[in-house]
Parts: C-alpha cells; sequence; structure tokens
C-alpha cells in the first residue's frame, strides 16, 4: 500500500479515537514501572497479584480470533502484552481498530507467563499515548541510500540495536573522560562559540554577523586561546567539551561541527601532558571493563601502560622515503608530493606539505597507540619551540591509523606569539584561508603572564569511532552535517 493510502487510513483512526472521546495525545502517563523493572522482578510482581502499569511503543502485533498479541518496547526492553475480548469487551474491538505498529501506549494488567513460559501481561486497561501516522520500516538494513539512516536517524536509532548502542558508547566516553579530569583536579569551564577572530587552530571558520553590535563573528574553530586567557586568570587545570566548527571537507573522519575535550595545565611541559593522556585511556578502558585491548577495523590494538614514541621526521624517512626533511626545500617537497599522488597549493608551506604526506602515506601504518613527536614549526604556531631547528615540542596520538589526541607545550612569550601571528597574516593574505589574523587581546593577556603550560584536545568523535569500530565519523554523530535533498 502506498505511503499516503496508510497515512489516511491512520488519520482515520485518529479521528475514530477522537470521536470516542479520547486524546490520542495525552501529556500524562500513569507508567508505575519500567519495563526493565517488571522483568527484573516478574516472578515477585506475579506473586503478589498487583497490575502494573507500563508505557511504551508497540513494534509488533498478532491476532488470534478473540485475542491480540503486541510486543512493547521502552528505551531499554520489551515485553508482550496480552488484549483479551472476554476481559475488555468493546475496548477490546476498539484496540483491534486503532492500534498499530508505532503506537504510543500505556497499558495496565497482571503479570503471568504463557504456556511457552514467555513472560507477559495481561491488560485491564489501555490508552492511546501517541497515534503515529507512518509506518515503521519493515527493512531498515534494506535501503539502498545509506544516506537515509542519517537524514532520519530517528528511524535508524528505532530499528537498528547497533547503532542505539553505539551512541551509548559515546556517552559512556564523555562521562568516563568527564570523570577522570574531575578526579585529576581540573576545573570545567565554558568558553565562547562565537569569537571576534577565528583562532586556535589552522582551520576556515564559519563566519556569521551580530545585528545589534554590528559586528562580524566566527563560530569556533578551537577554544584554545580562551582557555589560555583563563590560565593567566590563575587557574592552573581547566578542561572544556563542546563544540567545535570548521568550513572545511567532509569525509570519514571530519565532519564541519564536531565534539572535542580540550584541557592545560600549568606548569606541566609536553611529557607530563603524554602521562595525563596515558592515565586517561586506562581510566576509560577501566571504565568500560576491558584490559587493555580493543578491535577496530579488524585489528587488535593493545593501549600499553605506555605508549610508543616516533617523531615525525623519522615518520617521513620511513614510510614516505623522504631520507632527510631538513635538506629537502618547499619545491621539492612538493615534487615528492606530487609523485605520492598530494597535490601541494601555492599558497602551503614546506611543513604544510609535510604534514599532508604525514596524513595519507604515514599515518596509516600506526594501528598501535603512538606519539608523534616533534612536528615542523611553521604548522604550530602556538607551541614552544624545541631544541631541533624548525620544531617544535608537540605530539599527536595515533591509534588505528586515526589522529585521537593533538597536544603540546604551550607557547607563552608574548614577543615571539606576535612574530608568529604576524607570520601567520602574511600566509592569509597569500590566499592561505587556514591562517588568521592576529589577536591583539590575547597577546596582551600573554603580556600579563602565562605559566609555563602544556595544553591537549581529544577528538570524542573519532574516540567514539575507535571504541565502537565505526569506519565513518558520521556513525558516532546524531544529525551530521547533510547537504539538504
Amino acid at each position: 500500500m502506498p505511503l499516503e493510502d496508510i497515512r489516511n487510513e491512520r488519520i482515520k483512526k485518529l479521528e475514530k479515537l477522537k470521536e470516542k472521546g479520547i486524546d490520542p495525545y495525552p501529556a500524562k502517563t500513569e507508567r508505575t514501572h519500567s519495563i526493565a523493572e517488571v522483568l527484573n522482578k516478574f516472578a515477585v510482581l506475579e506473586k503478589s497479584g498487583k497490575a502494573v502499569v507500563l508505557a511504551g511503543r508497540v513494534i509488533a502485533k498478532r491476532e488470534h480470533g478473540g485475542s491480540m498479541f503486541l510486543d512493547l518496547r521502552d528505551a531499554v526492553s520489551k515485553i508482550q502484552i496480552y488484549f483479551k475480548k472476554d476481559v475488555l469487551d468493546v475496548d477490546y474491538d476498539l484496540a483491534l481498530e486503532t492500534i498499530d505498529i508505532g503506537d504510543f501506549l500505556e497499558i495496565e494488567g497482571l503479570l503471568f507467563k504463557t504456556k511457552k513460559e514467555e513472560e507477559t501481561i495481561e491488560v485491564k486497561r489501555w490508552a492511546m499515548l501517541a497515534k503515529s501516522l507512518r509506518p515503521l520500516p519493515e527493512k531498515w538494513h534494506g535501503l539502498q541510500d545509506v544516506e537515509e539512516r542519517f537524514r532520519r536517524r530517528y528511524l535508524d536509532l528505532l530499528m537498528n540495536e547497533e547503532v542505539r548502542s553505539r551512541f551509548e558508547i559515546r556517552s559512556r566516553i564523555i562521562r568516563a573522560i568527564r570523570e577522570f579530569f574531575v578526579k585529576e583536579e581540573f576545573l570545567e569551564v565554558e568558553t565562547p562559540m562565537l569569537h571576534p577572530i577565528a583562532g586556535g587552530a589552522l582551520a576556515k571558520p564559519f563566519a556569521t554577523h551580530h545585528n545589534a553590535l554590528d559586528i562580524d563573528l566566527y563560530l569556533r574553530v578551537a577554544p584554545e586561546l580562551y582557555l589560555k586567557r583563563l590560565l593567566v586568570g590563575g587557574f592552573e587545570k581547566v578542561f572544556e567539551i563542546g563544540r567545535n566548527f570548521r568550513n572545511e571537507g567532509i569525509d570519514a573522519e571530519h565532519n564541519p561541527e564536531f565534539t572535542s575535550i580540550e584541557w592545560y595545565a600549568a606548569y606541566w611541559d609536553e611529557e607530563a601532558m603524554m602521562g595525563n593522556v596515558e592515565r586517561c585511556f586506562a581510566y576509560i578502558l577501566k571504565n568500560f571493563e576491558i584490559k587493555n585491548v580493543i578491535i577496530f577495523e579488524g585489528k587488535e590494538i593493545t593501549f600499553a601502560k605506555k605508549f610508543s614514541r616516533i617523531n615525525f621526521r623519522d615518520l617521513l624517512a620511513r614510510y614516505a622515503l623522504i631520507a632527510d626533511y631538513d635538506r629537502e626545500t618547499r619545491e621539492s617537497l612538493a615534487t615528492r608530493a606530487r609523485q605520492l599522488g598530494i597535490e601541494a597549493n601555492p599558497e602551503e608551506t614546506k611543513g604544510k606539505i609535510a604534514d599532508e604526506i604525514y596524513k595519507k602515506i604515514c599515518r596509516p601504518y600506526l594501528v598501535q597507540p603512538t606519539f608523534v613527536t616533534e612536528h615542523p614549526l611553521d604548522i604550530s604556531p602556538l607551541a614552544k619551540k624545541s631544541i631541533k631547528p624548525d620544531t617544535v615540542r608537540r605530539f599527536q596520538l595515533i591509534a588505528g591509523g586515526v589522529e585521537i589526541v593533538n597536544a603540546f607545550s604551550e607557547l607563552n612569550d608574548p614577543l615571539e606569539q606576535k612574530e608568529r601571528f604576524l607570520e601567520q597574516e602574511k600566509m592569509c593574505a597569500g590566499g592561505a584561508t587556514e591562517m588568521h589574523p592576529i589577536d591583539e587581546d590575547f597577546v596582551e593577556a600573554l603580556e600579563y603572564g602565562m605559566p609555563p603550560s602544556a595544553g591537549a584536545a581529544i577528538g570524542i568523535d573519532r574516540l567514539a569511532m575507535l571504541f565502537t569500530g565505526a569506519k565513518n565519523i558520521r556513525e558516532v554523530v546524531f544529525f551530521p552535517t547533510m547537504r539538504p535533498k
């Protein structure tokens, strides 16, 4: 039957309920138990002979002569409910005529077990809580257009147990992370989503305009510069869990809006931060009662107490055959990139080209948790220099070939920070859209003094991918950004 015909039939049933003086969308339910509670205490409740009141969605319907069986499901569990004409009389006829799969019901009844020992509730009273007008998909997995799962996520969640489980795991990850940082005596804070200057990461921002103030603003690409202002203000350990927005491409690891945790600790360097990251992952795994191994894309990933380390230049030498990065020129590196199928844009620096080579060629080899250290200076404008030329005290944690953590010792020299910002401004004028204008207010804050510090960020979405085995970031974002139909 065509969808519009089904919808029209259901509207007729809706009208029939209204004709009987029944509100098909009441505001209140008298529910006394969740279905899980009933199932967990079934024997006790059955023996008591007391009626229970449940609420949930009808997910199956079977009629046998003068009786009807429905499966009722709430957020966690499902149970069989039994309608008997001899008991309900006219209410049975109304139920048979108006209840469809997808409807939300309230039922009151007594517990019993069928001859097949199935735990069931015999209905003594029922009420419509929400009449559905569209049918649920019968074979949701069979949809040809996979993107429909993301467009109508509510149906995807309803029909796919694995999808619901994936988002429950994501929620548990966030809860565990928050617990960990609270235990480590970090203060949870909130910083602005609207920034007068886009900063804190090399990324193209979304722009908007505030009418009352008549100023342009940008959705934040990262909270970094505001969190570091809090270090200037006297807080020593801060973290923020929230959304960031980057006006860039969409692929398996990127969505224009994403969730991260970013945190900063005064008097730490990148070595102290690495230890903190290792402890954080140990805490998350313990929360999931996992010893130290997860499976991602068919590979075992072992989170040892201490993670492996390799520096950026050694990675390029090992996997991209760039034997001596320091002796390469921008032009020679651009040529090597083209040989590897990577086209370098004219405005891209030597470090940016090397980073693109690293992402495409080297990173996929890093399956086991590995700290990649000593990144190029020209792609790390907010990090402290290391003793090696044109290198910063930065690291990334890679696992399963995916970047999970980005961190560094923070640059707290205001004069050097201003010089780096000015260099970015020049590159921005030359067409590098990821670079941003100087943030004079942030430089001024640094001039009041910021203690030596380390900061880090974890992409929550990518971490959820790792823990759930999802191959695309859209599988772990409730409502990913999609092109309108």
